[in-house]
C-alpha cells in the first residue's frame, strides 16, 4: 500500500508499506488503487487534512533513481518514489464534483 506522507520524517514522499505495516484510520482517505499486471491492486491513502489541500490536484506516483525514504520499502534499492502533480482540468473538476457552481 502507499500512503502520501504529510511531511514528517521523510518529507512529503509517497511511502510504500507491506500491507498491515501501517494502520489506516478514520483520519485517512483512500485516493484509489494502482493497477499492476500480475499483482493485486495497490491501495493509495492520504490524511484527510492533507487531502483538503490536494483535492484539486492530479497525482502520479513515479519511480526515479535516488535514495528512498527511510520508512518506505524502496529505501535500500537505489530508487525512490516521488509525486508528480498538476491541477485538475475543467472536465476532471466536473467529474469529481469540484467545479465551481455559478
Amino acid at each position: 500500500m502507499f500512503h502520501q506522507s504529510g511531511g514528517c520524517c521523510d518529507g512529503s514522499a509517497p511511502m510504500c508499506y507491506p500491507i498491515g505495516m501501517l494502520l489506516i484510520g478514520p483520519s485517512d482517505v483512500k485516493l484509489g488503487d494502482i493497477e499492476v499486471v500480475g499483482l493485486d491492486p495497490i491501495e493509495v491513502f492520504m490524511s484527510v487534512s492533507q487531502f483538503e489541500y490536494w483535492k484539486y490536484t492530479h497525482l502520479t506516483i513515479d519511480v526515479v533513481p535516488g535514495r528512498g525514504a527511510g520508512f518506505s520499502v524502496e529505501a535500500p534499492t537505489g530508487k525512490r518514489f516521488i509525486i508528480r502533480s498538476r491541477m485538475l482540468d475543467e472536465a476532471e473538476l466536473k467529474y469529481f464534483g469540484l467545479a465551481p457552481t455559478v
